[in-house]
């Protein structure tokens, strides 16, 4: 049976049966403005109570692993976190059956993995900085699966008509790959508009993942949608979840 309310927009992708994937989206909760509804981040200013609220009517079959994402390019199994803690990591992966990993973000690329037999998952937090940092590279280098083993879903992010960048972020990714710079529209001078959605297609592809979903979403321009940092400053977040069952 499927878990998916009119809270979720489950990943549109070719995955195994066993595996479940999907994004929540901004409405359906109980947190008041400016969190309105479906903030499930308790690090934002929100009513804990709210945020406990929501996280119970997400109707998963057992409780996320939540991160203290720091935009670093850690990695932590899921199945061996003690869930009286929230480890600092920017992505998490499972081999264990009924283990949910959970990103949350904003604008932030999130990415969902499973390999083609449904015994590996894992959910990554991607901002500019985990990015250029690395975070899928090592996000992969822990599933310790091939690249063309790997099915990738990229859930909602901030679109490449609303990402204004400066220097410095431009310079994180072209310096190292000058074949980057595609990714980049000039704007004004020392701004230019980031695809980061091509930009991960563009690491993936490098780590031989050819099976990439999704990049459809836009959460700055879909704001009865979706939470939006850049848009809003001060807002909620969405959560971006998978595992598999046996």
């Amino acid at each position: 049976m499927s878990p998916w309310s009119s809270l979720w927009i489950p990943a549109n992708w070719p995955a195994p049966p066993n595996v479940y994937a999907g994004v929540t989206q901004r409405q359906g909760g109980v947190s008041q403005p400016p969190y309105n509804t479906l903030n499930l981040a308790r690090h934002v200013g929100d009513d804990p109570a709210a945020v406990g609220y929501n996280r119970d009517r997400l109707g998963l079959p057992a409780g996320p692993v939540w991160l203290d994402q720091v935009h670093s390019h850690k990695v932590v199994d899921a199945a061996e976190i003690d869930m009286t803690a929230v480890p600092r990591a920017d992505a998490s992966f499972s081999r264990r059956p009924g283990v949910i990993c959970a990103v949350l973000t904003a604008d932030c690329l999130p990415l969902l993995l499973t390999d083609r037999s449904g015994r590996n998952v894992a959910a990554v937090h991607a901002g500019w900085r985990g990015l250029a940092g690395g975070i899928i590279e090592a996000t992969l280098s822990a599933l310790a699966v091939p690249g063309n083993e790997l099915l990738v879903w990229l859930g909602p992010a901030i679109g490449a008509t609303a990402y204004e960048v400066g220097t410095e972020v431009r310079a994180a990714f072209v310096d190292p790959d000058p074949a980057a710079a595609v990714s980049f529209r000039p704007t004004r001078p020392g701004h230019w508009l980031m695809d980061i959605n091509a930009l991960a297609r563009r690491r993936l592809q490098g780590l031989g993942v050819t099976s990439i979903y999704g990049g459809e979403y836009c959460t700055f321009t879909e704001s009865a949608r979706f939470f939006s940092y850049r848009r809003e400053g001060v807002t909620g977040r969405m959560a971006s979840v998978i595992w598999f069952e046996e």
